[in-house]
């Protein structure tokens, strides 16, 4: 990064921001890949762009306490980051996991809006959480949780101010809580949440739809290419949470064999490939760990460390986990391993020096506000849907999933290529989101 006012507005974050890695992660690599777009544009500088973009509208931070089994009053610190909102109201999930501090916040809902921006929905960037950990807890612990949570939360968001999401953590049993407190204490039955249940305004393809995206973004990304596809390749996925598992699912749809998977407890392998509708049973149903899966697949090996998976021959890597647990060295075994593609199903799970080390190295590399936009995308036809008081079929959502998530690729791809170098689809996915939303900014004055 050489343009002077880019480097002036990341030095003041940083100061402002010392203490907030992934933020400041999240802004560098940012502000390094639009700096083509900003050195056309002068008017940017001009009306102080890039300090309102880099600038969070909102932080909201609360106490949720809430009452244990055993009685016992427990407090949770919870947030909402209303990061943009110039192209629509705030979208993004809700994040339940002892890791949440403002520094994730931040960068979850920074990236938020350039994902947004790239489905072409008008929704602008949030992101939410507490550090409360549902794993272990009762049904009634949870519902307390949410309850107190949703309490102080019904506050800030609304139908067309901010529509959370579900996210690590938060499923349909979280949403429902929280979808049942608002509409206690609103009186209103609008909206205002999406991954909802079908019985009271939920989409069909929901739940598959941020794994399902994925694979059709690299999908996509394998015919532009190098004019392939899935089909007989070995893939594996980190995580198998909601997007793991489903990117799992569509990749074997799609002619793939998944050979391995991993979560916290360990990596699993099978040269056979995975058996989905087992770990399905596990992970969805029975909410239990890779290893019970190795338990019960005769033919797995298993190992207690999840970043074994990375040293594991295939073609086509899926990080579906968390952010950054592919650094450089992982990076490297893969590159040695002959990967041909790398798409991030999480968000930000790849550290800057390994993503930088897929470009450089010509990996067909799928950046996650770009790859993983799947889930928010169907998110925003929930909101569509619910504004209608209509429905669509499954068949229709998974359409209209797949045919936006391929021309997502193509704007990504279309926008590296301009600025030379079809492998950068970083700087692709940074330079059509953030266009989007500066010229919106520009539009509507200094707010």
């Amino acid at each position: 990064m050489t343009n002077e006012y880019l480097l002036q507005v990341y030095k003041n974050i940083k100061e402002k921001d010392k203490n907030e890695p992934e933020f400041l992660q999240a802004v560098y690599e940012v502000l390094n890949s639009i700096e083509p777009y900003v050195n056309e544009h002068p008017e940017l500088e001009k009306n102080g762009i890039i300090e309102r973009f880099v600038e969070p509208e909102r932080i909201i931070t609360f106490r949720v306490p809430w009452v244990d089994d055993s009685g016992k009053v427990q407090v949770n610190r919870g947030f909402r980051v209303q990061f943009n909102s110039a192209i629509g109201p705030y979208k993004g999930g809700i994040r339940l996991h002892p890791s949440v501090n403002v520094s994730i916040m931040k960068f979850l809902a920074f990236e938020q809006g350039l994902k947004n921006s790239l489905t072409g929905l008008p929704m602008g960037g949030g992101k939410g959480g507490s550090d409360f950990n549902p794993q272990g807890k009762s049904d009634l612990e949870v519902m307390r949780f949410c309850q107190s949570f949703m309490t102080e939360l019904c506050k800030h968001i609304g139908a067309d101010t901010d529509v959370p999401a579900g996210d690590i953590g938060t499923g349909k049993r979280e949403i429902g809580f929280m979808f049942g407190q608002y509409k206690r204490i609103r009186n209103e039955f609008t909206g205002v949440l999406t991954g909802k249940g079908l019985s009271y305004g939920g989409s069909l393809g929901r739940t598959s739809a941020t794994g399902h995206g994925l694979c059709y973004f690299a999908n996509k990304m394998l015919d532009k290419m190098a004019n392939t596809s899935f089909e007989g390749k070995k893939v594996i996925v980190s995580g198998a949470g909601n997007v793991g598992l489903y990117a799992v699912e569509k990749a074997m749809d799609l002619g793939a064999t998944v050979v391995a998977v991993n979560d916290i407890s360990g990596t699993v392998y099978n040269e056979k490939g995975i058996n989905f509708d087992l770990l399905k049973e596990i992970k969805e149903e029975k909410r239990l760990f890779i290893k019970d899966y190795a338990a019960l697949d005769k033919d797995a090996k298993f190992t207690e460390n999840p970043k074994d998976l990375w040293k594991i021959k295939c073609d086509i890597a899926l990080p579906c986990a968390t952010q950054n647990e592919i650094d450089l060295e992982d990076a490297k075994a893969l590159v040695a391993n002959n990967v041909i593609c790398v798409c991030e199903g999480a968000n930000m799970p790849c550290t800057l020096e390994a993503t930088d080390y897929f470009i450089e190295n010509k990996i067909m590399f799928g950046p996650a506000k770009a790859a993983n936009a799947g889930g928010v995308m169907v998110s925003g036809f929930e909101m569509s849907q619910n504004s209608m008081r209509y429905a669509w079929t499954f068949e229709e959502v998974e359409a209209k999933l797949k045919q936006q998530m391929e021309n997502i690729f193509i704007e990504v791809y279309d926008c590296a290529k301009h600025y030379g170098n079809e492998y950068n689809t970083v700087l692709g996915a940074n330079i059509s989101g953030f266009k989007k939303v500066s010229e919106a900014m520009l539009a509507q004055g200094v707010c």
